[in-house]
């Protein structure tokens, strides 16, 4: 199966793919975490100056992490559509055009949980963007992106909550 974990930056995507890594449930599968900081000092701009570039190398892991039989990663093409929605580098044309092509990857997803940043603080990790406003607008961008390409995605899935609560959800609706 694949499986995608998308939200808005600093709501513990990570952190529930790495406690899924230690379960057994899981042990037949290839896990694939962030890699910003990697990223940003290749020179790729992330955030809010994401470039037209920048997006298509996101999207390219994306697209590779999709190659995979049995993946579970904590981004998803969703949540790269929604950053070159956001970008101040990206016209909206061009935007526009790019998530066109990104969606025709969507339905190769098994399952895409949606994490809400309900109840999470964000925190800094010296990589991601830490303005509030901001990541409330690509959450908001997530979630327009979730419910108007719900007919590309096999099964859609929002949790919250903390860790194993999130884990209980995945469990649960993964039917183990």
């Amino acid at each position: 199966m694949k499986i995608g974990f998308c939200g808005t930056m600093s709501v513990g995507k990570t952190t529930l793919v790495n406690a899924l890594k230690e379960l057994p449930e899981f042990k037949d599968y290839t896990f694939r975490t962030e890699r910003s900081k990697y990223l940003m000092e290749l020179g790729i701009p992330l955030n809010t100056d994401s470039t037209s570039k920048g997006q298509a190398v996101f999207l390219a892991e994306r697209a590779s992490e999709l190659m995979h039989e049995n993946i579970i990663t904590d981004r998803t093409i969703i949540d790269v559509m929604a950053f070159a929605k956001a970008s101040q580098s990206m016209n909206y044309y061009d935007a526009e055009k790019f998530c066109e092509f990104a969606r025709t990857m969507l339905h190769e997803y098994d399952y895409l949980f949606y994490v809400s940043p309900e109840g999470v603080e964000m925190e800094d990790n010296g990589v991601r963007e830490t303005d509030l406003k901001y990541r409330e607008t690509i959450n908001f961008i997530i979630k327009y992106q979730l419910d108007s390409n719900k007919h590309r995605i096999k099964n859609l899935i929002r949790i919250k909550g903390n860790t194993e609560e999130r884990i209980a959800q995945v469990k649960s609706a993964l039917s183990l």
